[in-house]
């Protein structure tokens, strides 16, 4: 199967976007980690499928996989970079896009500048939803690791995110904790695993130990997850500019009942065949 596709990326977390409207896919596990593999592939942090979708008030079908072959509900970077992409590829010429996803329905608006904002959506907030294993739901829960109580924000972006506060994310164990909290028994879906450092109330640095893939330079859906828990806490304001290692991007939500906005860029890198 040969296959075209573009490489791109949000903040340093990167794509494989492949067109699934114009040439026929049918990828397994091991083709999307052997795509994903930045030494035998193309490398990247997750596969991005763009497909038609069947309702008339959809514009795509959007699909991502994993560096580990594993078919995902959300990328909030990688939402992005689809706008950019059907609007590049001359799918649509429309600035305004509603995409359908595992997670639910996004909506996306290209700006004039090129940024991307992104309704994220309604964050999740009971335990059941995200889902995570607690008695009633809290804006802090005591979860175990490594032998150590550790306080964390837990929230659903689509996605599941544990957000543990930090005093110095450069100092921050994540290539430790991470995949302890990805794989943690309370989250039976595992989860992905942000470390912030609150710098000021409109002003937070984040480190993101994504389901699947590992520390990534970015993840939308990490950043959202991150501001709403801060929020919930009181330390955060509405609008919060979050310092990923990739970049930066804009965070905004109003609170509980509203959905949380996005913005940043998208960037395209490369175009390619390969044999797969």
């Amino acid at each position: 199967m040969k296959l075209s596709f573009i490489k791109m990326h949000g903040l340093g977390n990167d794509f494989v976007v492949i067109d699934g409207i114009n040439q026929t896919v049918a990828l397994n596990s091991e083709q999307i980690r052997l795509l994903a593999d930045r030494r035998f592939g193309v490398g990247c942090d997750q596969v991005l499928l763009v497909e038609a979708a069947e309702p008339a008030e959809v514009d795509f079908r959007y699909r991502i996989f994993n560096a580990d072959g594993g078919e995902v509900e959300q990328c909030g970077n990688g939402a992005r970079c689809l706008a950019r992409f059907v609007r590049d590829q001359g799918l649509t010429d429309h600035d305004d896009l509603c995409v359908e996803t595992l997670g639910g329905r996004l909506q996306l608006h290209i700006q004039p500048d090129g940024r991307v904002a992104v309704d994220m959506g309604r964050p999740r907030l009971e335990p059941s939803e995200v889902p995570f294993f607690a008695t009633e739901r809290a804006p802090r829960y005591l979860i175990a690791a490594d032998g150590v109580d550790l306080e964390i924000g837990v929230v659903s972006m689509g996605n599941p995110h544990a957000v543990l506060r930090v005093d110095d994310i450069d100092q921050a164990p994540v290539a430790h904790l991470g995949p302890l909290l990805e794989r943690h028994g309370r989250f039976p879906q595992r989860a992905n695993v942000g470390f912030m450092q609150i710098v000021a109330p409109d002003h937070i640095r984040l480190r993101v130990f994504e389901r699947g893939a590992g520390e990534t330079l970015a993840c939308g859906s990490g950043a959202c997850a991150a501001v709403v828990a801060g929020r919930l806490w009181g330390r955060l304001w509405p609008n919060v500019r979050v310092e990923l290692p990739g970049g930066e991007l804009s965070i905004h939500w109003a609170g509980e009942g509203e959905s949380v906005i996005m913005t940043g860029p998208a960037t395209t890198v490369f175009e390619g065949w390969i044999e797969l």
